[in-house]
């Protein structure tokens, strides 16, 4: 799932402009629509869904108990709430990230939408790299160790470097840097969740983490554009020439974003060594 998902991450920024080019935003918006429909046709017709033992029970258990029961399973397990509400706070980080990019990069010299485009595809470059890299590397002897390491690494490597750097080439190191650990997070992640939570609870369960885990995305996208025009892009407006702080990220349209992808930097730290120091308590035990 996270090499389609990678895959797709490479793909995208080419395509879209390749096809913003040749009919405009009115192609674009019809190839996605026709994309749509073939993936939808697909799981109706050809997807066949294996027949599941349910006790009279499940049958009559409305969405709502359903969701109780998902939460209630995860606060018996308070290791992987735990490790999910990590993971949502990076998703507040990493989203706000994604918002703030495209402020950082445009308007720079050495920017534009190539530019962009090029930074953007890195990520799933590398992220297609480390999913290989996953999948033939040896279990970690710590999964929960290494699944809030290899964030605290990305999270500061990327911002930090991102925001303080003036090149192109500094910006794709960044997105190395900051995305190849993702699927070694990704994968201990799915081995922890699927070998603690009993399997006649997974659906539940999932359904439930992917609304604790993901529901920050929104948030993220919407702190972050507010941030930089609101309060970083004016802020360093004001700023004198000779200052640090226009050393640091540069003077004009794009430092505000730097300086918000610098403090998103700060926080995504933050997160890191608090759950860091949450999560010591728990211990997983590999199955064999």
């Amino acid at each position: 799932m996270s090499f389609s998902g990678s895959l797709i991450t490479v793909l995208h920024p080419m395509i879209a402009t390749s096809l913003y080019a040749i009919g405009g935003m009115n192609l674009v918006i019809a190839v996605d629509l026709c994309t749509f429909l073939v993936a939808f046709v697909a799981l109706l017709l050809f997807v066949e869904i294996p027949p599941v033992k349910v006790s009279e029970e499940r049958q009559s258990e409305t969405l709502i108990e359903s969701a109780k029961a998902g939460l209630k399973c995860l606060n018996e397990n308070r290791m992987v709430l735990m490790l999910i509400l990590f993971l949502s706070g990076v998703n507040l980080v990493a989203s706000a990230f994604d918002a703030v990019l495209p402020a950082f990069i445009l308007p720079r010299e050495n920017g534009g939408e190539s530019i962009l485009g090029i930074v953007t595809s890195f990520a799933g470059i590398v992220m297609l790299a480390g999913s290989m890299l996953a999948s033939v590397l040896p279990p970690p002897k710590d999964r929960i160790r290494l699944i809030v390491a290899t964030m605290l690494f990305s999270l500061t490597t990327d911002n930090f470097l991102m925001s303080l750097t003036r090149s192109p080439v500094a910006w794709c190191i960044a997105q190395i840097l900051g995305y190849l650990p993702v699927p070694l997070m990704s994968t201990s992640l799915d081995v922890i969740v699927r070998s603690t939570i009993p399997t006649e609870m997974q659906g539940r369960v999932y359904s439930c983490r992917n609304t604790l885990q993901f529901f920050t995305i929104p948030i993220g996208f919407f702190f972050g554009g507010w941030m930089v025009d609101v309060i970083c892009e004016p802020f360093m407006e004001q700023i004198p020439g000779e200052s640090i702080m226009a050393s640091m990220f540069g003077m004009g349209k794009g430092s505000g974003a730097g300086l918000m992808i610098f403090i998103l930097g700060i926080l995504g730290m933050v997160i890191c060594l608090i759950f860091g120091r949450i999560l010591k308590k728990y211990k997983y035990h590999e199955s064999l």
